[in-house]
């Protein structure tokens, strides 16, 4: 029995294992628990393995590939057209081999336990982020019911609430609480940082790092978001397909003759998009002190179009300096080449 690919349908304990030939005719669909799909595929002769790109699906790509296998991901929105009748795991497993076989299907690169734990950094600090965020508001909520109202940012709220703990003319009870919120808050912000240490170590120790915080807009926040997302580009063909990955690109709507652009698809990583996008609000804020071509062009479109959008514009624009920069492996130099690249 010669197989061209095995799929694997992933879940937490049972697992569903298709193996197909080179007429994508099934030579096995069965199902697999956990302890013994590793030891199942160490008998199969090195073939290609693909899975969705999905809940675990990097740690078993990386296990996998250890046997010596091509492992591949592809993603999980591109499956299920391709899925036959009911929706099952039997169906599920199939319906990856068909659309594995697809020339057009983009598969993603099998992420390192590095970039994963990257990743995981910027998850975890942005609900601390969040709770920051809410703890704030509650603060100022709880003590405008008594009063005591100051301006935003985080030097008035600690300004403020050192105003109501050191107050002789509080109650106790209040004073106590404030204490505690204070003590979380402060809290909430020193594991923030402390993240936010780890990953400006992580970026300096790059490569890649260094060539993305050459680029406009790009700290070493949104220099290790990519770092650990796309690595050096290598999932994409071009810049242009890059930027359609982030939903940087208009939304076409054609039919015969006509066609229409309207705004951007915003597929693809919300964070990425999202923090690109706020690094180009600085490009843009500060492109009228500025004389780089990039600047020069930003500024030249605030003339006609209103601030978010010129962002949205320098975002897509910063999306290709990023591919082609980490792709060739240099630096950015402030040239008319790159930037109209």
């Amino acid at each position: 029995m010669k197989l061209k690919t095995i799929t694997i349908d992933l879940a937490k304990t049972v697992f569903q294992v298709c193996g197909v030939n080179e007429h994508i005719k099934p030579q096995f669909n069965k199902k697999l628990k956990r302890t013994e799909l590793l030891d199942f595929m160490r008998q199969q002769p090195p073939t290609l393995v693909v899975m969705e790109a999905c809940y675990s699906s990097h740690y078993w790509g990386r296990e996998i590939a250890k046997l010596g296998h091509d492992t591949k991901l592809i993603p999980a929105q591109h499956v299920t057209p391709f899925v036959r009748g009911n929706k099952n795991d039997h169906n599920d497993a199939f319906a990856i081999a068909e659309a594995s076989q697809r020339s057009h299907i983009r598969f993603v690169p099998v992420k390192s336990e590095q970039q994963q734990e990257i990743n995981c950094l910027h998850r975890i600090r942005e609900r601390l982020i969040r709770n920051k965020t809410a703890l704030s508001n509650q603060i100022r909520g709880l003590l405008s019911e008594f009063g005591v109202i100051f301006p935003c940012g985080h030097v008035a709220l600690c300004a403020g609430l050192a105003q109501v703990i050191d107050s002789e003319q509080r109650s106790n009870q209040l004073r106590t609480m404030m204490r505690a919120l204070k003590a979380e808050y402060e809290d909430t912000r020193s594991r923030i940082k402390a993240i936010e240490q780890q990953l400006h170590h992580f970026v300096n120790n790059s490569e890649s790092g260094k060539i993305l915080l050459s680029i406009p807009g790009i700290g070493f926040i949104n220099a290790s978001a990519f770092l650990a997302a796309i690595d050096k580009g290598q999932a994409f063909n071009n810049p242009k397909e890059f930027a359609v990955w982030l939903g940087l690109t208009p939304k076409q709507h054609a039919s015969g003759n006509i066609s229409k652009m309207g705004g951007i698809t915003k597929r693809g990583d919300r964070y990425l998009r999202k923090q690109l996008v706020h690094g180009a609000r600085s490009v843009v804020s500060r492109a009228a002190q500025r004389t780089d071509p990039l600047s020069l062009w930003a500024t030249k479109l605030r003339v006609t179009k209103p601030f978010n959008k010129v962002a949205v514009a320098v975002a897509h624009r910063l999306a290709r300096l990023i591919w082609i920069l980490l792709t060739r492996q240099e630096h950015y130099r402030v040239t008319s080449s790159q930037v109209s690249a």
